[in-house]
C-alpha cells in the first residue's frame, strides 16, 4: 500500500479517527456514579456559582484546549471545508496530549463570515482554558486572532501564524550564532506573503532583526511602497513595503544574509544562493516540497550553507509541534490571559539553548542514530525529545508570570519535577532521587571512564549537579572524545598509566592473596577500570562506583564483589528493578544476581529491596511470589518464600507488611487479595515483588517493561558495603544518569 492508502487504512480502523474522551476518577460502582453525576455533581456546580475560579479547582476547564478551525486553509490542501479538515484538527489534539498532556476538543465550525466565527468562538470560552486557532485563511485570520485576544480572558493563539516563526526563530538565532552574524545586522527575504510568513517576520523583529532589513516577496514580486500606496496588498503586507523599486525574487535575494521561504516548492535556484551573502542561511520551509531542494541548495557553494525545511528527512526540520504544545502547557498552568510576545520569545530562546547540550541516546536512536551534535546540520531540537517540555515550558510560563500574563503564580524551580511527573511515574520517581543527590553530591567513580556513553553521562552529572565524576581511563582518550562530542567540562580523570597505583595494588593483594592472587597479579588487575574502581571506594577515595556498559553483567559485577563486599548485616548482595506504570511502581528482587536462593536468602534480599524502596519515598508492602497461594500446593519450592515470610513476620527489626507465598496477581490485585485473602498480612497490593529464582524475576520484569508498557530503572544493587551499581551492556546515558543518581543517594547514606 501507498502512503495514501496507509493514512486511510489507519483512520478507518476500528474506532475510525484518532482520539477518544477517557474518564480520569472511578466509575465502577453507584457510589462513584452519584459522585460524578446526580446528585453529587450540584455541589461542585454550587461551589463555581459561588467562586467562579472554582471552575479550574473542580472541571477539567484548566487542561482543555479547543483547537478550532473552519476549514478554509488546511494543511497546504486549501479551502476544503470545516468536515474534511477534522482528520487534522484530531491529529493536532493528539500532538497536545502526546507532548505535553493536554486535552482537547477538536471543533470544526460551518459559519459563513469572520463576525460569526468570532462570535462563536467566543461563546464557547467558559469550557476550555486555551484556544489554538488552526487552518484559517488570510487575511481572515489575522482579525480573528485580534479580536478574540481582545475579547477573551483565555490563551488565544493561531498556530500557523506563530508556531512556524517560534520554531524557525529558534534557527534563526542559532545560524546566526555559527555565521557570525549579528541579528540587527542581517538582511532578511522572505517569500509568501501569506499568515506564516507575515507573523514570521513580526517575530523575527521581537527577535533582534530590524525591520528595514527585512524584504516581503509574494507571488508578484517584492513588495514595494508603491504596490503598498496603490492598494494591491493588504495592510499587513503593507507594514513590510520597501521604498525599493519593483524587483523580483532573485533581485531581492542578491547580497541577502538569509532567504525565509514560506511559499511553493522549486521557485528557488542554485544561482540564487551563489548570490547570496557569506554563510548564508536558507529556511526552505514550503511543504512537502521546498523552495529549493536540499542538496541542491547545499551544493551550491563552496562555503557552509546553513539549512532547515518543513520536511523530517532534512536536517533542521521547522516542526510546529516544538512550539504549541509547550506554550499552552506553561499558559495552562499558570491560568494566563494570553500567549504575548514575551512567552513566544521565551519559548524560541530556550529552544535556541537546548539545540546546544548534548542530545540523550533514545532521541538519537529515533532519529536513526543521527549523529545530532549543535552545527549546521542541527540548529533545532529534534520533535521526540522530550526535554523541550522541560526547558520551554519553565520558560514560558516565568515569561507569562513576569509579564503579568499569569493569574496563578508558581514555583517555577520546582515546576520541572511537576512536569516530569506528566510524562511518566518513573520520572516523578527520579526526581526525588536526583533532588536528594543534589542536595550532597558525592565522588562517584566511573570504571569505563573512556567510554562515550560514560563521559557523556559524567557531563550530565557534572551540569545537574548530581555528582562529581572521576572518570577511569587515558587521559589523552578522554580528552579527544570529550572534544568530539563537543562537550564544555573538564572531567576528573584517574589514568592508570598516569597514577601511583602501588597503593591500590597492595590493598587489592591483601584482599585476594588468600583468594589465590599473587602479588604481581594485583598489579596488573589494578590497572584495570574495574578492580581499580573497586580498591577507589573499599579505600574511601570515592564515595560510590558504576560500571557494566562494556562488560557483560557478570564480569562488571565480579571485582566488586571480591573488593568492596557486602554490608556487615549482607551475606546476600542482590539485583532490583524498580518498574514504575501510570499510577503504580513496584520493585522486583532479585533479578541479576542469585540463580537458586533459599529462604535465608529471599528473607535478606526482601529486606534490602524494602529499604531501597524508602529511599525512593516509598512504604514497602513485600509479596515473597511463587506459583501457590498460602499453601495452596507444598513442595520444595513453594515452602522456601513461604519459610521466608515466615521469618521476616517474626522478626521485631521488620517494620513492614510482609507475606507469601503468593501468586504474582494474588499479590497485585486488590480485589483478589483482600476478597479472597482477607487474613493476609498485606493489606494493600505488594509493592516489593521478591521472585523464587532468578529466571523468574529476569522473565518477569522484562515481560513486564515490554509488553506491560513499564518503564525499568536499574538494576540497583542493595547488599553491598558500598554504593556499587552494574548497568547493562545497551544501556543509554539516561539509564546511567539515573543508576548514578542512586548511588550517590546510597553513599549519602552510608556515609
Amino acid at each position: 500500500m501507498n502512503l495514501d492508502e496507509q493514512s486511510l487504512e489507519y483512520h478507518r480502523r476500528d474506532p475510525p479517527g484518532k482520539i477518544e474522551i477517557a474518564t480520569t476518577k472511578p466509575t465502577n460502582t453507584q457510589r462513584d456514579l452519584s459522585l460524578a453525576y446526580s446528585p453529587g455533581v450540584a455541589a461542585p456546580c454550587e461551589a463555581i456559582a459561588e467562586t467562579p475560579e472554582d471552575v479550574y479547582s473542580y472541571t477539567a476547564k484548566g487542561n482543555l484546549v479547543a483547537v478550532v478551525s473552519d476549514g478554509s486553509a488546511t494543511l497546504g490542501l486549501g479551502d476544503i471545508g470545516p468536515a474534511a479538515s477534522k482528520p487534522v484538527m484530531e491529529g493536532k489534539g493528539v500532538l497536545f496530549k502526546r507532548f505535553a498532556d493536554i486535552d482537547v476538543f477538536d471543533i470544526e465550525l460551518d459559519v459563513a463570515d469572520t463576525d460569526q466565527l468570532v462570535r462563536t468562538v467566543r461563546a464557547m470560552e467558559p469550557t476550555f482554558g486555551g484556544v489554538n486557532l488552526e487552518d484559517i485563511g488570510a487575511p481572515a485570520c489575522f482579525e480573528v486572532e485580534r479580536r478574540l485576544r481582545e475579547e477573551m480572558d483565555i490563551p488565544v493563539f493561531h498556530d500557523d501564524q506563530h508556531g512556524t516563526a517560534i520554531i524557525s526563530g529558534a534557527g534563526l538565532l542559532n545560524a546566526a550564532a555559527l555565521a557570525g552574524k549579528e541579528l540587527e545586522d542581517l538582511s532578511v527575504v522572505f517569500t509568501g506573503g501569506g499568515a506564516s510568513a507575515l507573523a514570521t517576520a513580526e517575530f523575527y523583529i521581537s527577535l533582534g532583526v530590524q525591520r528595514e532589513n527585512i524584504t516581503m516577496c509574494d507571488a508578484d514580486g517584492v513588495v514595494t511602497r508603491s504596490r503598498a500606496e496603490s492598494g494591491e496588498v493588504n495592510e499587513y503586507k503593507a507594514a513590510f513595503a520597501r521604498d525599493v523599486p519593483e524587483d523580483d525574487l532573485a533581485d531581492a535575494m542578491n547580497g541577502a544574509d538569509m532567504f525565509v521561504g514560506l511559499s511553493v516548492g522549486g521557485i528557488v535556484d542554485a544561482d540564487m544562493i551563489r548570490s547570496m551573502a557569506d554563510t548564508p542561511i536558507v529556511f526552505a520551509m514550503a511543504n512537502p516540497d521546498p523552495e529549493i531542494d536540499y542538496e541542491t541548495a547545499k551544493h551550491a557553494r563552496d562555503d557552509t550553507v546553513i539549512m532547515a525545511t518543513g520536511r523530517s528527512d532534512y536536517p533542521n526540520q521547522v516542526n510546529n509541534v516544538l512550539g504549541f504544545p509547550y506554550l499552552f502547557r506553561g499558559a495552562l498552568d499558570v491560568r494566563a490571559t494570553e500567549i504575548n510576545e514575551a512567552m513566544k520569545v521565551a519559548a524560541a530562546e530556550a529552544l535556541a539553548d537546548l539545540a546546544r547540550e548534548d542530545v540523550p541516546d533514545e532521541v538519537r536512536k529515533a532519529y536513526g542514530d543521527q549523529p545530532l551534535t549543535f552545527g549546521p546540520e542541527y540548529i533545532i531540537p529534534k520533535p521526540l525529545d522530550s526535554r523541550v517540555l522541560f526547558e520551554v515550558t519553565p520558560a514560558v510560563a516565568r515569561a507569562a508570570i513576569e509579564s503579568g500574563a499569569a493569574r496563578k503564580d508558581i514555583d517555577v524551580s520546582a515546576y520541572g519535577a511537576q512536569l516530569q511527573a506528566r510524562l511518566g511515574k518513573h520520572r516523578e520517581m527520579m526526581q526525588t532521587v536526583f533532588s536528594k543527590a543534589r542536595s550532597d553530591p558525592k565522588r562517584l567513580v566511573l570504571a569505563e571512564g573512556d567510554d562515550p556513553k560514560m563521559i557523556r553521562a559524567a557531563h550530565q552529572l557534572v551540569e545537574e549537579g548530581i555528582a562529581e565524576p572521576l572518570l577511569v581511563g587515558s587521559t589523552a582518550a578522554i580528552d579527544e572524545q570529550v572534544a568530539s562530542l563537543d562537550l564544555d567540562f573538564e572531567p576528573t580523570v584517574v589514568d592508570p598509566v598516569a597514577t601511583d597505583l602501588d597503593r591500590y595494588a597492595d590493598r587489592l593483594h591483601a584482599l585476594r592473596r588468600r583468594n589465590g592472587m599473587t602479588r604481581r597479579e594485583a598489579r596488573d588487575r589494578v590497572r584495570e577500570g574495574n578492580y581499580l574502581a573497586s580498591v577507589m571506594v573499599e579505600q574511601g577515595d570515592a564515595d560510590a562506583m558504576l560500571t557494566g556498559v562494556t562488560h557483560d553483567y557478570p564480569t562488571a559485577l565480579r571485582p566488586p564483589l571480591q573488593v568492596v563486599g557486602t554490608a556487615d548485616d549482607a551475606e546476600y548482595a542482590a539485583g532490583v528493578y524498580l518498574l514504575t506504570f501510570k499510577n503504580r511502581v513496584v520493585f522486583c528482587a532479585d533479578t541479576t544476581v542469585n540463580q537458586d536462593p533459599d529462604a535465608d536468602v529471599l528473607a535478606e534480599v526482601t529486606r534490602h529491596t524494602a529499604a531501597l524502596a524508602r529511599r525512593f519515598n516509598v512504604e514497602p508492602r513485600a509479596a515473597l511470589l511463587s506459583y501457590s497461594n498460602f499453601g495452596s500446593v507444598d513442595n520444595a519450592g513453594t515452602r522456601k518464600p513461604r519459610e521466608a515470610a515466615a521469618r521476616l513476620r517474626a522478626d521485631d527489626a521488620v517494620d513492614f507488611p510482609v507475606d507469601g507465598e503468593l501468586q504474582a496477581d494474588t499479590a497485585v490485585v486488590e480485589d483478589i487479595l483482600t476478597g479472597t485473602y482477607g487474613f493476609s498480612d498485606l493489606e494493600k497490593p505488594a509493592n516489593v515483588l521478591v521472585f523464587p529464582n532468578l529466571e523468574a524475576g529476569n522473565i518477569c520484569y522484562k515481560l513486564l517493561q515490554r509488553l506491560g508498557g513499564a518503564e525499568a530503572i536499574g538494576p540497583m544493587l542493595v547488599g553491598m558495603d558500598r554504593p556499587v551499581h552494574v548497568v547493562q551492556q545497551g544501556d543509554a546515558v539516561t539509564d546511567i544518569v539515573n543508576l548514578a543518581g542512586v548511588a550517590v543517594v546510597d553513599a549519602q547514606r552510608s556515609g
